[in-house]
């Protein structure tokens, strides 16, 4: 029993991470917090447990890129880069003459994240560096001169949900298209643990299909998203 207990200890961590995001505390803390508790649980001393979280980071490098972005995209705001997004929005015209709504807006940017990500260019969008200094405002701005006088709280939070939404339903169905994309990889190393060979050509070929259905899915809740601002006008 002594010992279950103890093999069971290390797990004190995944309760840390619960309470945290329950009284939602800083998420970078409550990780870190998490991470401490179960090395400590499992006997590591404090600096082994830093140690340990310094070879994972050092470990996936990559990982490190957001904290060049992150500046980045801050100095570019300070600069006035929304402002220049939603001034380039009021540019923008149908082949009618009008200007775009949000859900047109969205859905074109919908569909050029999904061709790049099936390109296998994952990292040209993203919700930092391309959905909130770009994307986000550019929407709201559609979206003030679409419901008059201007967007409500409520409204300017939907428009941003579905910017948000349109970036990660685009990357996540156009990605697998990308035969040597980590994902396809993945899902062959499943299909093969349960007896199942498939090629990684042959699973994105039926990726087409799903981000064609997501593409039109999610095209016919953005044009919805029209219908609803308009209805909202006076």
């Amino acid at each position: 029993m002594h010992a279950h207990g103890t093999d069971l200890l290390p797990l004190i961590g995944v309760g840390v991470l619960v309470v945290g995001f329950m009284v939602r505390l800083n998420p970078l803390a409550v990780v870190a917090a998490a991470a401490f508790a179960t090395g400590l649980a499992a006997g590591l001393s404090p600096l082994q447990v830093l140690s340990a979280l310094g070879k994972a980071f050092n470990d996936n490098r990559y990982v490190s890129l957001i904290w060049l972005v992150t500046p980045v995209v801050g100095v570019l705001e300070r600069a006035g880069l929304r402002d220049r997004a939603r001034e380039a929005v009021a540019r923008f015209r149908r082949p009618g003459g009008g200007l775009l709504s949000v859900g047109q807006l969205l859905l074109s940017y919908f569909v050029l994240r999904q061709i790049t990500a099936a390109l296998g260019l994952t990292a040209l969008g993203g919700q930092a560096q391309m959905v909130r200094p770009l994307i986000a405002p550019m929407a709201e701005a559609a979206g003030d001169a679409q419901a008059q006088p201007r967007l409500t709280p409520d409204q300017r939070d939907l428009v941003r949900a579905h910017a948000a939404a349109s970036d990660n339903v685009a990357v996540f169905f156009g990605e697998d298209i990308f035969i040597a994309f980590g994902s396809v990889l993945l899902i062959r190393g499943v299909l093969a643990g349960g007896g199942h060979e498939v090629s990684p050509l042959s699973i994105s070929l039926w990726a087409l299909p799903t981000a064609g259905l997501a593409l039109l899915i999610h095209g016919v809740r953005l044009l919805r998203l029209d219908r609803r601002l308009r209805r909202a006008d006076p």
